[in-house]
């Protein structure tokens, strides 16, 4: 399956009067960004020129790993397939969220409301209530390893008992299919959005296909072909009323899909769950098996587990 992300907007910003590049040759829109460098407006446009230059990385290494495979390509070739790279960069850090983007934001944005003062003289207020005030100053933080071991910390807590009892039932380590959620969701920080903004809490990113007959929300992909090519599409994916609701329906794909029949006979094998959902191609992603592997074995989520048990 597809991870989507979710995408980001500032509330009551007017599309129009954001400075910004809606190609990556627009050096005009690039340049506008220095007329009012503090504006909510610039900084959501620095940010995604930000996520845009991760993004063409990413993108550079996927074609020089083919490359390195034995790919041959000319001159002229390379130069297009640069430039193609470039403008998929900036349209996806414009339309979606890695949440790069966002932590460059909020951490811009609340560098310039600490020397803004309110009405009264006092300082600005933070937020409307405690909670999010707490969401605000979390999201603030740069990307550190702290931040991240955070994430993971409260996303284990949120889903890891109803993963649980869904993996008793269905007989296999509840480790691998939690460590495919927070694959797919970014540990719950990327997940698609219904029409009107709620969370679709699809936590393991199962399309919504003609026999869905439930909520929407669609999001951009990165889709790759046999040949390991990726192209960007509109998909539309599942959207849940909860968590449960999520899991239940995952499982019982699961159940009642014969592909999956190696991750589901995996038994308390948490290593041999994933790679048989790898091998079942529950994504197009050639790499999705490696990556569910260094998830599940990463220090990142054993630490969330110890966590966990420690606060039981």
């Amino acid at each position: 399956m597809s991870t989507p992300l979710a995408p980001a907007s500032i509330p009551g910003a007017p599309a129009a009067a954001a400075p910004t590049a809606t190609t990556y040759t627009d050096l005009n829109g690039l340049a506008a960004l220095k007329n009012n460098p503090n504006s909510p407006e610039t900084i959501r446009a620095v940010s995604e020129q930000v996520e845009a230059l991760f993004l063409q990385m990413m993108l550079k290494s996927m074609r020089d790993a083919a490359s390195a495979d034995g790919e041959l390509e000319s001159n002229e070739t390379g130069m297009y397939q640069d430039m193609f790279d470039k403008q998929v960069a900036l349209t996806l850090a414009k339309r979606q969220d890695l949440g790069i983007a966002r932590l460059f934001e909020h951490q811009l944005g609340a560098k310039g409301h600490e020397t803004s003062p309110a009405p009264g003289g006092g300082a600005a207020p933070a937020a409307a209530d405690s909670a999010s005030k707490a969401g605000a100053d979390r999201a603030a933080k740069p990307p550190t390893s702290s931040n991240l071991a955070e994430h993971a910390e409260q996303f284990v807590a949120m889903v890891l008992p109803t993963i649980r009892r869904a993996a008793a039932a269905l007989g296999v380590n509840p480790v691998g299919m939690l460590a495919q959620a927070a694959l797919e969701t970014g540990w719950g920080q990327r997940m698609p959005r219904t029409a009107d903004g709620a969370p679709s809490l699809n936590l393991f990113g199962v399309k919504a296909g003609e026999g869905w007959s439930g909520a929407r929300a669609v999001a951009d992909t990165v889709e790759f072909t046999r040949d390991g090519v990726g192209a960007q599409r509109r998909t539309a994916f599942r959207a849940y009323g909860s968590i449960e609701e999520s899991v239940a329906d995952f499982a019982h794909l699961l159940a009642n899909s014969p592909r999956y029949r190696d991750a589901v006979g995996a038994g308390g094998d948490a290593q041999a769950y994933v790679d048989g959902i790898a091998k079942a191609g529950y994504a197009t992603d050639p790499e999705y098996g490696n990556k569910l592997s260094q998830m599940l074995n990463g220090g990142l989520l054993r630490g969330a587990l110890r966590a966990r048990v420690a606060k039981l």
